[in-house]
């Protein structure tokens, strides 16, 4: 039966596929697909690692017996057997031999497949004894997992570069089948995210999340059709459903009928030729009607995707978002040489275009592993997070400095310093910087010059911008967190997404005093937020003075379209109209 779900759209496009379930496990689950020569071998992988557990319940339910009834509770065997019971329901095998075979899913995939399928089936039964039975299947699944990782971790093989996936990181899917996959999860982090980057997902769609929270903003920089904030969609999408995923309006369609199918593929062919004719422009200046050029610049999370940057004609990156090298590795931090090694690789791959490394903005909705996002802190987003998580570990932030000033040698290479709002944090930066260069040069190692720029993300620093031009070459605007700390939205939640507005007076205000101040005073400004992306609000943008853009690469041709389609100097005084207006949204057709 067709039904829809909505959501917040999230990134633009239509997406057709199966649906893929992300079981709600602690293990972190690989995805990836396989030969077929090495079906039988995953398939014997899931059976030893049930093998295991079960000799493990086999052992515990001796102990148990050898205690006697008075020691041992009644409960306690009772769940043993259960768990014993589950282990040897050749459902589970069954299903995983189904999904190695049929889809070529590696067998950590195939088993939280299965388990989904079986979950579902728990869900839809009458008696609460035999529904709360999923609880001892999600735990006897985990073990499962746990005991192929440790099988994995014995070897040679790592969990994350196994058979078919090469070190680089790309999926090798020319043995898999070929058809479309959507990912659908209750909740994803940034750090998934990273997983997920390869290419074997054509659509994602979250049950939580805001537009502009770090997962939604990470799946637009895969370009790919997203939805979040879908509330019930884990619960109501099953294993393998047919999905659409209309990105432009934040709508998912489950089990379309033939009818729907066919119009949403004529949408989905619309789409991908709109985005051929952008491809033209790559390479014309970005220069406004009336002469004025204009800066577009990439946002990136990692080196590789410098090469995207430059495919899409960026005039630099405008954001390295280098947090996303500490995300995922289990609290282990990188090193100075990995950091240097993978700044260089940035700095390279844009060919003496300009590279801005943002220092590390962990914290929020971006920890370091998806094992913390439920955090200790009530108000994390007001917490211990960006430069203040830096400044609370100087020996950590050293070791970036340090990296960063050496990559600067390989190409020009700008730094960026995020949430900054009090004049004492500005000054610990500089003067760890300083020492970071004084280091480098007793040591006699290369480096380069770096521009210094900070972040206006807070209330607070748009209300200080002349102290911050003192200190800094430039600044760039975080638009994503200014409209969040000056609405107090929690921009992760869709319970209040209805109330995240770039368009309110305020927000408009601190980002057109940011702009003028900055070009009063000589010194470049540019928009890094999501509202640089948006193409709806390119022109009001340029209006208020802004020249320098930065943007996932994927959003460069369309913002470029609406550049050259604009005279700055006839849209200024409408932009100030909107800029004084109680309600901007109403004027922005103009």
């Amino acid at each position: 039966m067709t039904f829809s779900i909505h959501g917040l759209a999230v990134t633009r496009g239509i997406a057709i596929g199966r649906a893929v379930l992300v079981a709600s496990s602690r293990v972190d689950v690989a995805h990836y697909f396989i030969e077929p020569d090495q079906v039988e071998g995953e398939i014997n992988r899931v059976r030893r690692g049930r093998n295991a557990v079960i000799k493990e319940i086999q052992r515990l339910q001796q102990s148990v017996e050898a205690l006697g009834p008075k020691e041992a509770p009644p409960e306690l065997k009772a769940l043993l057997d259960v768990h014993l019971m589950l282990l040897q329901d050749e459902e589970i095998i069954g299903g995983v031999k189904h999904w190695v075979r049929e889809r070529l899913y590696n067998a950590e995939w195939a088993l939280t497949s299965q388990l989904e399928v079986m979950a579902r089936q728990f869900d839809e039964m009458e008696d609460e004894y035999l529904r709360e039975r999923k609880a001892d299947l999600e735990q006897i699944t985990e073990k499962v997992l746990r005991a192929m990782q440790e099988e994995m971790q014995g070897g040679s093989a790592s969990l994350y570069m196994p058979a078919g996936v090469h070190a680089a990181g790309s999926v090798d899917t020319d043995a898999a089948d070929k058809t479309a996959l959507v990912l659908v999860a209750h909740e994803l982090s940034p750090s998934d995210m990273l997983q997920f980057k390869q290419g074997i997902f054509t659509g994602f769609i979250t049950d939580v999340g805001g537009k502009t929270s770090h997962t939604a903003i990470v799946a637009r920089s895969m370009d790919i059709p997203a939805v979040v904030g879908a509330r019930s969609a884990s619960q109501l999408v099953r294993q393998d459903d047919w999905i659409i995923i209309d990105g432009n309006a934040g709508v998912v369609i489950v089990d379309p009928s033939p009818i729907i199918l066919a119009e949403y593929q004529y949408k989905q062919r619309e789409h991908e030729l709109a985005r051929s004719r952008l491809v033209r422009l790559r390479d014309t200046p970005a220069i406004t009607l009336d002469g004025e050029p204009v800066d577009l610049l990439a946002n990136i999370e990692m080196p590789e995707d410098a090469a995207a940057a430059v495919r899409a004609g960026a005039a630099g990156v405008g954001l390295f978002r280098s947090e996303f090298l500490f995300m995922g590795r289990q609290g282990r931090l990188p090193d100075e040489e990995e950091q240097y090694q993978a700044y260089r690789r940035a700095v390279e791959g844009m060919n003496g275009l300009p590279v801005t490394i943002r220092t590390v903005d962990i914290g929020a909705d971006k920890p370091m592993d998806s094992s913390a996002q439920e955090g200790k802190h009530l108000n994390p987003a007001l917490g211990l997070r960006a430069i203040r998580w830096s400044l609370a570990d100087p020996a950590m932030f050293l070791t970036q400095l340090r990296a960063i000033l050496r990559a600067a040698a390989h190409g020009p290479v700008k730094m960026l310093v995020p949430m900054l709002a009090h004049l004492s944090e500005i000054r610990q930066t500089l003067s760890l910087l300083e020492q970071a260069r004084a280091e480098l040069h007793r040591e006699g190692r290369p480096q380069g010059a770096v521009l210094v720029g900070a972040m206006i993300e807070i209330p607070a620093a748009a209300l200080m911008l002349k102290t911050f031009l003192r200190y800094f070459d430039y600044l760039s605007i975080g638009t994503n967190d200014l409209i969040q700390y000056t609405l107090a939205i929690d921009r992760a939640d869709e319970s209040v997404a209805h109330l995240y507005d770039p368009l309110h007076p305020a927000v408009l205000r601190l980002v057109a005093d940011t702009i003028a101040e900055g070009r009063a005073q000589g010194k470049e400004v540019s928009v890094c937020g999501e509202m640089a992306g948006d193409v709806g609000m390119t022109r009001l943008l340029l209006g208020l003075g802004l020249r320098s853009f930065s943007m996932h690469p994927a959003q460069i041709l369309a913002v470029k379209q609406e550049v050259l389609r604009a005279d700055a100097a006839k849209i200024a005084p409408w932009a100030r109209q909107v800029l004084d207006s109680e309600s901007p949204s109403a004027l922005m057709g103009g």
